[in-house]
């Protein structure tokens, strides 16, 4: 059927149901018609209660009271019609129709005048048409009908109101892109990500010249995947893509396909596919596609069929199936593809595997020059430098650093965007919110200062760890203080460099059993870090030698499911006990350079107490210029308020290190 038609069924069943009530319609409403003498008898027993008179027609409405309607005969049948609702006016009880108008009034005033009990009251009206009766009556039925039609199937079929999804439930979600609503977004908006950029724009020269591959034997990519962290640029690759290509792009996301209704995934999926075909060459975009294309057989536990499953396998159907040779490329992102399914990532439906990481320096520059554009700088912004301050930051991450800063320009009523306002942001996004007035015992104070001394004390003095770069011990969102680091980017991560920095972290605790004899709970985040560290080095990178080189790291998820561990228990055991044992020893070791630099820490603190915040030049004035480190020491930082992350591992940067958080 043509959607577009219109559909005679609605006005041709509106015509029947007229018809079919059409007797209603004639007539004097179904009244009863009586004559002058059965009326009058009627009225001498006081049952009429009023009677409109019509002039014209010489015709009467009688009205009876409410005791006499109760003995009526034909009140059961009014009481059965199921459209007497609809009345708009009182219904007469009989009809007379009467001679002599003059003669009529006379007898009537007669009876009335010789009973005082009779209460009849007598109107007059304008006579009725019967045609008027039933163009009144057609046009109540039309406008029922009518707002039924609209409510019913109009509404729900567009997905409007309450309920609204009946007729359309398995029509597709897809917002659909194409000339007549064109994405302003195009890759020049895109920073950074040569790669990824380089793969996709392949992707729309093949829409835009395909002869150029086909002649050569060449086929169209069936499915384009992008994986990697959140907030690194895949859906604004996207649309980039849609921006270029000048093909119908249609966007969705995979939750889109979800529904309680059985069968309802797997139907949007072909309305989905058939739509695209129709619009060949066209590309589809699925963003998180993890929601529909999760490894199957895994968590089902109620024994029954997984929705889900249907609506995957229709998807693997659709394509790389039979009947699948039409241009239609299909784009997904996620940043969970360890958990997705093997048969959706195989070569012939998503070709090809694209991994979005964490921008490098150089191309988290350009993503500060992206977006500085919209927003007015002054001239001690340096972009390099900038860069340099946001290690392991995305691009959405950056966005928001620069969005920040101008808040808080405008919170001082600067006139730019100074270099401080955007490390001030930085500070702001990291650490949260600065609490100057948040009031804190004097020996609370002392703790949190010895505190943030022990950690930068240990990474000072220890070859590996994150050189550290402002101390504070102002609160800000949940810690009472915070040792702020500029890790080193490397994409490999040595047992000697992982143990200093487990040292480094252990140095707030540290410092509180060496100057005051007992430890706090403010080393929470310390703690946890460190666990996971020592658990990484042991289970997953296998750095330990009782050990060896094992690993118990499932890159496929499938370990996610199951209820049980991959080693016995005497390996559990084992495994407790070399995770207790790198984490004592580093702890041991902390104690014994804090002990022998117990002068220098005393130092830091007291001026950490007097300044609250101190900076990396503050340390070199105690412990002198760091050995190992002679890039920081030809271009020194001054007084700037530097980003504090910590790189966990080889892959994973962390959080800054924030202490006291009780």
């Amino acid at each position: 059927m043509n959607n577009k038609g219109f559909n005679w069924f609605f006005p041709i069943a509106i015509i029947a149901l007229l018809l079919f009530f059409i007797p209603n319609f004639f007539g004097d409403n179904g009244a009863k018609s009586i004559d002058e003498d059965e009326f009058f008898k009627i009225m001498q027993s006081g049952k009429v209660q009023n009677v409109l008179i019509y002039k014209d027609t010489e015709k009467a409405d009688v009205f009876l009271t409410q005791a006499a309607k109760t003995e009526m005969v034909n009140k059961a049948a009014k009481e059965k019609d199921p459209f007497s609702a609809f009345d708009m006016a009182p219904k007469a009880d009989y009809t007379v129709k009467y001679g002599d108008l003059q003669l009529f009034l006379q007898k009537f005033d007669t009876i009335k005048a010789d009973n005082a009990n009779i209460k009849t009251s007598k109107d007059y009206g304008a006579g009725k048409s019967p045609f008027m009766d039933i163009l009144f009556s057609a046009l109540i039925w039309i406008a029922i009908l009518g707002l039924f039609y609209f409510l019913l199937f109009r509404r729900m079929g567009s997905g409007g109101g309450p309920g609204g999804q009946i007729f359309s439930i398995g029509k597709s979600r897809a917002k659909l892109f194409d000339e007549k609503e064109k994405v302003q977004v195009t890759f020049k908006d895109v920073a950074g990500l040569e790669g990824a950029k380089e793969e996709v724009q392949e992707v729309v020269d093949f829409l835009k010249n395909s002869e150029k591959y086909t002649r050569l034997g060449g086929k169209i990519p069936k499915g384009v995947l992008l994986v990697g962290p959140p907030g690194t640029g895949k859906t604004l690759l996207a649309k980039a893509v849609a921006g270029e290509a000048k093909v119908p792009f249609f966007s969705l996301s995979g939750s889109d396909f979800v529904e309680m209704f059985v069968g309802v995934g797997a139907s949007r999926v072909r309305d989905l596919f058939a739509q695209a075909k129709a619009k060949s060459p066209a590309i589809i975009f699925i963003d998180e596609i993890d929601a529909i294309g999760r490894a199957r057989g895994k968590n089902n536990f109620s024994g029954g069929n997984d929705e889900r499953e249907n609506t995957l396998n229709q998807l693997l159907t659709e394509m790389d199936g039979f009947g699948t040779d039409t241009n239609v490329i299909v784009m997904a992102a996620t940043n969970r593809a360890d958990i997705l399914d093997k048969a959706l990532m195989r070569a012939g439906r998503f070709d090809r595997s694209i991994y979005v990481d964490l921008p490098e320096l150089h191309e988290r520059r350009q993503i500060f020059d992206v977006h500085l554009k919209k927003i007015k700088i002054g001239n001690d912004v340096d972009r390099d430098f900038l860069a340099k301050q946001t290690p392991g930051f995305s691009g959405a991450d950056i966005a928001n650093v620069c969005n920040e800063a101008a808040l808080i320009a405008a919170r001082n009523s600067h006139e730019t965007v100074t270099k401080q306002d955007f490390l001030d942001a930085v500070d702001r996004i990291i650490g949260g919110l600065e609490k100057k007035n948040k009031a804190i015992k004097p020996s609370e104070k002392r703790r949190v200062a010895y505190h943030e001394a022990g950690h930068a004390t240990i990474s000072w003095l220890v070859e590996h760890a994150a050189p550290l770069l402002k101390v504070t011990i102002v609160p800000r969102g949940r810690s009472l203080g915070a040792a702020w680091y500029l890790p080193e980017e490397r994409q490999l991560t040595t047992t000697e460099q992982m143990n200093d920095e487990i040292c480094a972290t252990l140095g707030g605790r540290a410092a509180e059993q060496a100057i005051f004899g007992n430890i706090s709970t403010g080393a929470l985040s310390d703690l946890e870090r460190v666990t996971k560290q020592a658990q990484a080095m042991v289970t997953i990178y296998g750095l330990n030698d009782k050990l060896g080189n094992i690993s118990y790291y499932d890159s496929s998820g499938q370990s996610e499911y199951s209820f049980g561990k991959p080693y016995s228990d005497e390996t559990a055991k084992m495994i407790d006990e070399e995770i207790s044992k790198i984490i004592e020893n580093q702890y041991q070791r902390a104690l014994r350079i804090l002990t022998e630099n117990k002068d220098k820490l005393d130092a830091l603190a007291n001026k950490l107490l007097e300044k609250e915040v101190i900076f990396r030049e503050d340390l070199e004035e105690i412990f002198g210029k760091r050995a190992w480190d002679p890039e920081l020491t030809e271009k020194p930082v001054t007084n700037s308020t530097i980003p504090a992350v910590e790189q966990e591992n080889d892959d994973t940067v962390q959080a800054p290190e924030s202490s006291s958080q009780l």
